[in-house]
């Protein structure tokens, strides 16, 4: 099985298909690389595919030392895929926990980032309920300890969840049964290191003022933890588009596959064609109808 090492000693399992400009696939936290199959079988045909399971995921390492887990290190480990696997640039694609790695990517090391697709990125940013998301994700992290197979129905079952449920009950079974799979140390250490601690995006607008990278942000129009933090992403990077997308939860790459991969097609079909422009700035005046 392929893994690639990092800077800090932790082996990451990867899988590499197709071949042409790189396109990186960054899983959520109840993801896994296998969670981007419909869209590696679909760019897999044009471009060089990469998707590879987070640290305290197996087939990757599980570090024991909890201090391991973070957003800064979920961020580094995307270069570090990057440097193993010898690509200078590439499209990025994150979903969640993935969706926030690639935007701390795109503001941290803009020049190994040919575009970024950041997708359902907001899950305890509002200033409001940072202390509420703290709990739920401790409290998360305690029922992954006691056993991944009741944790995992629990999880899926969330608010932004049951749209998947609803539209595909088979597809959801499988994410549920590939969910159970994941290590409980791994979830219980990267829900307490890097989904609790990280900083909320409403903290990180001047950082993400900078971004300069081509951008699109996804997200389902009920996913309401991630609705306001994408309309923030969209005001705030010049380089940003925003897709919502009708009657989705928070899996969209799973829910609605083949829209979920044209809004990524036409993407980076714009990026690679050197079409992608930065906003107008005369879009952000604050009159209503006009001078």
């Amino acid at each position: 099985m392929p893994h690639l090492t990092t800077d800090d000693d932790v082996k990451l399992y990867y899988e590499d298909s197709g071949s042409g400009i790189p396109i990186v696939f960054v899983h959520e936290f109840a993801g896994d690389y296998r969670s981007w199959e419909s869209q590696v079988r679909h760019f897999a045909r044009s471009y060089r595919c990469i998707a590879y399971n987070a640290r305290g995921y197996p087939p990757s390492d599980v570090p024991a030392n909890g201090e391991r887990y973070s957003q800064d290190r979920a961020r580094d480990d995307i270069r570090a895929v990057l440097d193993a696997l010898k690509v200078d640039q590439t499209h990025i694609v994150g979903l969640s926990m993935g969706g926030f790695a690639a935007l701390h990517f795109g503001f941290t090391y803009p020049q190994r980032a040919l575009s970024l697709v950041v997708a359902g990125c907001g899950y305890g940013a509002a200033p409001n309920q940072r202390q509420q998301f703290a709990e739920e994700a401790e409290a998360a992290a305690r029922k992954f300890e006691e056993g991944m197979a009741k944790a995992a129905e629990a999880y899926a079952l969330g608010p932004t969840r049951v749209q998947f449920q609803n539209k595909d009950p088979r597809g959801w079974r499988e994410f549920v049964d590939q969910l159970a799979e994941h290590s409980s140390e791994g979830s219980a250490r990267t829900m307490r290191g890097v989904q609790k601690q990280r900083p909320s995006l409403f903290d990180l607008v001047d950082k993400m003022k900078t971004i300069t990278v081509p951008t699109l942000v996804m997200t389902g129009d009920e996913d309401w933890p991630c609705l306001e933090p994408a309309l923030l992403m969209k005001r705030t990077i010049p380089t940003a588009a925003l897709v919502v997308m009708p009657n989705a939860g928070h899996t969209i790459n799973l829910e609605e596959p083949a829209a979920f991969n044209q809004h990524l097609a036409d993407f980076f079909r714009a990026v690679d064609a050197g079409a992608w422009r930065h906003r107008d700035p005369r879009a952000m005046k604050q009159a209503i109808l006009g001078r």
